[in-house]
């Protein structure tokens, strides 16, 4: 299967991704990813991307689109992939198309995480990290340490990610919503976009996307 994954900041793309594309057989093909490993080979994209970041410009559409061509044609991806973080607007959508049409394949799904904003703020905002190892995370609510700004597991401090706070966890939904929420229409219009809701157990969401992806490989 040939799968775009969409969602808000805070829908757990990532961790879903995982699970799905594991379930599935398939790369998961992420954004980040791809310009970590074109910047850290030194390939010709990697070093035009890490220019523009040097810069502290955006990378434009065309070296993200080629990345991600790249990255489609390995051989691990003959036989489907899922696509988290690309495409992130809809001339990114428009160009992934073509792409595919030129080889002579098209997505089978476009699946998009349904979550409320303020759900969204809740999830991120209310996290927190530990000073001394960022893989140790904690939650104000759903996973509260058991002495309040202090880690379970090496007594570190924890504290609230500046890109974590509510303003900024706002402010990058208002970019999701102007700049990649589009592309859910503009693959409606194709009848490619299964929605689920991404409220609950991390499993529940994977065993919902699953059963609305094969409801979709059936039709």
């Amino acid at each position: 299967m040939r799968i775009v994954l969409v969602g808000p900041p805070g829908a757990g793309k990532g961790t879903q991704a995982a699970f799905l594309a594991k379930n599935l057989s398939i790369p998961h093909i992420s954004t980040g990813d791809l310009f970590r490993a074109n910047i850290s080979q030194g390939t010709e994209l990697g070093k035009q991307a890490k220019a523009y970041m040097d810069a502290g410009n955006l990378v434009p559409d065309e070296v993200t689109i080629g990345m991600a061509k790249d990255r489609m044609e390995q051989p691990d991806a003959v036989n489907g992939f899922l696509l988290d973080g690309f495409p992130r607007n809809v001339a990114q959508a428009e160009a992934l198309d073509a792409m595919l049409d030129g080889e002579g394949m098209k997505l089978d799904a476009v699946l998009d995480l349904e979550v409320p904003e303020d759900e969204v703020v809740k999830r991120i905002a209310g996290r927190r990290i530990c000073r001394n190892d960022s893989a140790h995370v904690f939650h104000e609510t759903y996973s509260k340490p058991k002495t309040e700004g202090v880690c379970d597991v090496c007594g570190g401090e924890l504290y609230q990610r500046e890109d974590d706070s509510e303003e900024t966890v706002r402010k990058r939904l208002e970019v999701y919503h102007t700049q990649t929420e589009p592309i859910i229409d503009h693959y409606k219009a194709q009848g490619l976009v299964v929605t689920i809701s991404a409220l609950g157990k991390v499993n529940d969401v994977t065993e919902r996307a699953m059963e609305a992806l094969r409801g979709e490989k059936a039709a």
